[in-house]
């Protein structure tokens, strides 16, 4: 945030009302969380820092409309000397993308350059799930490196919505007690504040109702369902540092972190006979294709399986 307000305080000659309409555009109808919101805005303000050292002055209006495919590529280059990974530079080139299209779909400027450049290759990273037993095992024991005793059914409670529900951590943390008013159905908001409908499993009702049992604070309908020891919602970075302490102690990989037992959940229906189809519905993606990701893990999963335990596999 500071770093924004710092990159906010130049002047960019007539882009001021340019970028105010996009940002408005990003919150009211693409709908994006803060966190996208705030780095989408610091990401095209460096582009204009950047073009105005390029130019060697204030970037307008007409610049913005006549840059070459050579000046995005040295946006690009200038972006990988400030130590950028290919990741954070194709997020980085993802912005100053939407800046442009924004524009473009809203006849303020058009400019194809941007269109003949392509972002950073990226190395597909897989999910990584851990097995059934260490998902278990995670949640029973995650309890023990809690302060209190309402912390560590909590963390429980927590853990135990993401594995049996396959919610992102984000999606748990916002969470209201009112979401799981209706019986052995949640509703989750996920991405782009789109709701869906998850089933909830006895043993994620049971280990919620401990956590609010025991819980200092009488939680109400429309509050968060998760606090942290100051009565606030609880933060992802607590969920954090209690899986980081869980995953030590019982020697899980380092891919192990609250993120993995989302694809845990997922992997482990499909080894089970799931459907893709259902399983998209459940983890809330708009692309089939980003459920197909767990299919290349299920089959690493099977590989792994046939060789720990096919006597052929064994010398």
């Amino acid at each position: 945030m500071a770093e924004t307000k710092k990159l906010e305080q130049k002047i960019f000659t007539g882009l001021e009302p340019l970028i105010k309409s996009w940002q408005d555009h990003l919150i009211s109808e693409k709908r994006v969380s803060a966190h996208t919101h705030e780095a989408y805005l610091r990401d095209v303000l460096k582009f204009l820092h950047f073009l105005s050292d390029h130019l060697a002055k204030s970037p307008t209006k007409n610049d913005l409309a006549s840059l070459k495919p050579a000046d995005f590529r040295s946006y690009l280059a200038a972006r990988r000397r400030d130590g950028l990974i290919p990741a954070s530079m194709a997020r980085s080139f993802s912005a100053v993308r939407s800046f442009y299209k924004y524009l473009r779909r809203n006849n303020i400027l058009s400019n194809d350059a941007i269109d003949a450049v392509s972002s950073p290759k990226l190395k597909r990273r897989l999910p990584r799930p851990i097995s059934e037993e260490a998902a278990k095992r995670t949640i029973k024991e995650v309890g023990d490196f809690a302060s209190d005793n309402w912390v560590a059914l909590r963390d429980i409670a927590v853990l135990t919505i993401l594995y049996g529900c396959g919610l992102r951590v984000a999606e748990a943390l916002s969470l209201n007690k009112g979401n799981l008013d209706k019986g052995d159905i949640m509703t989750v908001v996920g991405k782009r504040k789109k709701e869906r409908l998850v089933p909830l499993l006895p043993a994620v009702t049971d280990a919620v109702d401990h956590y609010l049992k025991a819980c200092p604070k009488d939680i109400k309908h429309g509050e968060p369902l998760f606090i942290g020891v100051r009565g606030k919602r609880l933060n992802a970075r607590n969920v954090q540092l209690a899986m980081q302490k869980v995953r030590v102690a019982l020697g899980l990989p380092s891919t192990a972190t609250p993120h993995a037992l989302r694809h845990s959940f997922a992997t482990h229906l499909l080894t089970a006979g799931g459907d893709l189809r259902t399983i998209q519905e459940l983890l809330g993606h708009a692309d089939l294709s980003t459920t197909q990701h767990y299919t290349d893990v299920d089959t690493a999963y099977l590989l792994d399986v046939y060789n720990n335990a096919h006597p052929s596999a064994k010398k």
